[in-house]
Protein backbone atom coordinates (compact mmCIF):
# COMPACT_ATOMS: atom_id res chain seq x y z
CA UNK A 1 0.00 0.00 0.00
CA UNK A 2 2.78 2.43 0.93
CA UNK A 3 4.86 1.77 -2.16
CA UNK A 4 2.21 1.38 -4.86
CA UNK A 5 -0.63 3.57 -3.61
CA UNK A 6 0.91 6.33 -1.48
CA UNK A 7 4.00 6.73 -3.63
CA UNK A 8 2.88 5.31 -6.97
CA UNK A 9 -0.54 6.94 -7.26
CA UNK A 10 0.35 9.63 -4.73
CA UNK A 11 2.95 11.30 -6.95
CA UNK A 12 0.13 12.35 -9.26
CA UNK A 13 -1.13 15.67 -7.86
CA UNK A 14 -4.71 14.92 -8.92
CA UNK A 15 -4.79 11.63 -6.99
CA UNK A 16 -6.71 11.34 -3.72
CA UNK A 17 -3.49 9.84 -2.32
CA UNK A 18 -1.31 12.83 -3.29
CA UNK A 19 -1.36 14.16 0.30
CA UNK A 20 1.24 11.58 1.26
CA UNK A 21 3.89 12.58 -1.25
CA UNK A 22 3.07 16.25 -1.79
CA UNK A 23 2.24 17.20 1.82
CA UNK A 24 3.61 14.66 4.28
CA UNK A 25 6.94 13.99 2.56
CA UNK A 26 7.43 17.65 1.72
CA UNK A 27 6.83 18.76 5.34
CA UNK A 28 9.02 16.02 6.78
CA UNK A 29 11.92 16.92 4.46
CA UNK A 30 11.54 20.64 5.09
CA UNK A 31 11.23 20.30 8.90
CA UNK A 32 13.85 17.64 9.64
CA UNK A 33 11.25 14.82 9.89
CA UNK A 34 8.76 16.87 11.93
CA UNK A 35 5.19 17.09 10.60
CA UNK A 36 2.94 19.45 12.55
CA UNK A 37 -0.18 18.03 10.88
CA UNK A 38 -0.11 15.28 13.50
CA UNK A 39 -0.74 17.81 16.27
CA UNK A 40 -4.31 17.98 15.03
CA UNK A 41 -5.49 14.37 14.88
CA UNK A 42 -8.30 15.34 12.52
CA UNK A 43 -6.18 17.37 10.11
CA UNK A 44 -6.36 16.49 6.43
CA UNK A 45 -3.29 14.24 6.26
CA UNK A 46 -3.95 12.33 9.51
CA UNK A 47 -7.62 11.95 8.60
CA UNK A 48 -6.74 10.53 5.18
CA UNK A 49 -4.20 8.20 6.78
CA UNK A 50 -6.86 6.97 9.21
CA UNK A 51 -9.34 6.53 6.37
CA UNK A 52 -6.76 4.52 4.43
CA UNK A 53 -6.27 2.21 7.40
CA UNK A 54 -10.04 1.89 7.80
CA UNK A 55 -10.30 1.01 4.10
CA UNK A 56 -7.65 -1.67 4.63
CA UNK A 57 -9.69 -3.14 7.50
CA UNK A 58 -12.93 -3.02 5.50
CA UNK A 59 -11.23 -4.78 2.57
CA UNK A 60 -10.18 -7.58 4.92
CA UNK A 61 -13.46 -7.73 6.85
CA UNK A 62 -14.63 -10.93 5.11
CA UNK A 63 -11.83 -12.68 7.00
CA UNK A 64 -13.44 -11.94 10.37
CA UNK A 65 -15.23 -15.28 10.42
CA UNK A 66 -12.61 -17.27 8.48
CA UNK A 67 -9.68 -16.07 10.58
CA UNK A 68 -10.63 -13.88 13.53
CA UNK A 69 -7.07 -14.00 14.92
CA UNK A 70 -5.72 -12.59 11.64
CA UNK A 71 -8.30 -9.82 11.61
CA UNK A 72 -7.70 -8.86 15.25
CA UNK A 73 -3.96 -8.82 14.53
CA UNK A 74 -4.59 -6.55 11.54
CA UNK A 75 -6.54 -4.14 13.75
CA UNK A 76 -3.74 -4.16 16.35
CA UNK A 77 -1.06 -3.58 13.68
CA UNK A 78 -3.04 -0.72 12.10
CA UNK A 79 -3.47 1.07 15.43
CA UNK A 80 0.18 0.43 16.36
CA UNK A 81 1.34 1.72 12.98
CA UNK A 82 -0.65 4.96 13.24
CA UNK A 83 0.42 5.70 16.81
CA UNK A 84 4.12 5.05 16.16
CA UNK A 85 4.08 6.96 12.88
CA UNK A 86 2.40 9.96 14.50
CA UNK A 87 4.72 9.90 17.53
CA UNK A 88 7.83 9.68 15.34
CA UNK A 89 6.83 12.73 13.29
CA UNK A 90 6.00 14.75 16.41
CA UNK A 91 9.25 13.69 18.15
CA UNK A 92 11.87 13.51 15.37
CA UNK A 93 14.82 12.61 17.61
CA UNK A 94 12.82 9.65 18.96
CA UNK A 95 11.86 8.65 15.41
CA UNK A 96 15.45 8.88 14.19
CA UNK A 97 16.58 6.55 16.97
CA UNK A 98 13.69 4.06 17.21
CA UNK A 99 12.30 4.09 13.65
CA UNK A 100 15.54 4.47 11.68
CA UNK A 101 14.04 2.82 8.61
CA UNK A 102 11.22 5.35 8.48
CA UNK A 103 13.53 8.26 9.20
CA UNK A 104 15.70 7.06 6.32
CA UNK A 105 12.60 6.77 4.12
CA UNK A 106 11.96 10.51 4.50
CA UNK A 107 15.41 11.95 5.02
CA UNK A 108 17.59 9.71 2.85
CA UNK A 109 18.50 10.45 -0.76
CA UNK A 110 16.07 7.81 -2.04
CA UNK A 111 12.55 8.33 -0.67
CA UNK A 112 11.40 5.33 -2.71
CA UNK A 113 13.05 2.84 -0.36
CA UNK A 114 12.67 1.81 3.28
CA UNK A 115 8.95 1.01 3.00
CA UNK A 116 8.52 -0.57 6.45
CA UNK A 117 7.27 2.41 8.42
CA UNK A 118 7.28 0.72 11.82
CA UNK A 119 8.97 -2.60 10.97
CA UNK A 120 12.38 -2.76 9.33
CA UNK A 121 12.51 -6.53 8.70
CA UNK A 122 10.24 -6.11 5.66
CA UNK A 123 12.87 -3.98 3.93
CA UNK A 124 15.65 -6.35 4.90
CA UNK A 125 13.64 -9.28 3.51
CA UNK A 126 12.88 -7.59 0.17
CA UNK A 127 16.22 -5.78 -0.17
CA UNK A 128 14.68 -2.30 -0.04
CA UNK A 129 16.59 -1.11 3.04
CA UNK A 130 18.99 1.76 2.33
CA UNK A 131 20.88 3.08 5.38
CA UNK A 132 21.04 6.85 5.81
CA UNK A 133 21.08 7.66 9.55
CA UNK A 134 24.56 8.60 10.67
CA UNK A 135 25.82 9.43 7.20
Amino acid sequence: MHKHILHGLGKNKSSVWSFHWHQHHKKARKNNFYDEDYLDGWGRAPLREKLGLLLLLVAHSPLITASPVFFITLIYCSVRYYRLHKFAHLHPSWGRYYLKCHYDHHMGKNQDANWGVTISWVDKLFGTRIEHVGK
